[in-house]
């Protein structure tokens, strides 16, 4: 703009390219919160979808992202608000005008971290809900399983003893009627775990 005399930037002064100097910094900003957003979007769509391991690796990454950008941002904002508010003869009062401009759009900036970090913080929260969610249902099919196979396991514990004088023992159906109880109190618990929507 300066090279061809575009604008108001050879004829408003230094104060004024101070000001577009400004407002071209925190404008980029703006930019790269965008470019932070969307890839917010994309991990929300990826986490809710299927949350992997990595995804905590990267939530961590965007939140000291978000940090080091607030850090950059918060000392922009004090010296034009220095500059905005100071008395010197160096700033004319029409240019003031666009430092309060510049002001309110860091402190937009600001607002926008603050945002983008409390939505990687709430993602954050969903990945451990979501991981603690998948550690519940294979517990849960664990239990079932170790439902099952307790009460066979005393049964077959009780005809496992070496008594001389036990029901069915010399009987021809006897090992059949024992193979089929087991499977009767298998279906049996099976029925009751899926009424009670266990399973």
């Amino acid at each position: 703009r300066s090279r061809e005399s575009k604008g108001r930037i050879r004829s408003m002064g230094s104060d004024y390219l101070a000001y577009c100097l400004l407002d071209a910094v925190v404008d980029h900003y703006f930019r790269i919160l965008e470019i932070r957003g969307d890839e917010v979007e994309v991990l929300e769509d990826e986490l809710l979808a299927d949350p992997d391991q990595h995804m905590a690796h990267e939530i961590h990454l965007l939140k000291r992202d978000m940090i080091n950008l607030r850090k950059q941002i918060w000392p922009l904002r004090d010296v034009i608000n220095m500059l905005h508010r100071n008395e010197s003869k160096l700033i004319k009062k029409q240019t003031k005008v666009y430092l309060r401009d510049v002001y309110d759009n860091t402190i937009r900036v600001i607002d926008a971290i603050e945002s983008l970090r409390d939505i990687l913080s709430g993602l954050h929260d969903i990945y451990l809900s979501s991981i603690s969610n998948r550690m519940n249902e294979v517990m849960k099919v664990l239990t079932v399983f170790a439902a099952i196979f307790i009460p066979l396991t005393f049964w077959t514990g009780v005809y496992g003893m070496n008594f001389q004088f036990m029901p069915g023992l010399n009987w021809k159906w006897g090992f059949h009627v024992f193979l089929g109880s087991m499977i009767l109190i298998v279906a049996v618990m099976l029925i009751y775990f899926r009424k009670q929507k266990w399973i």
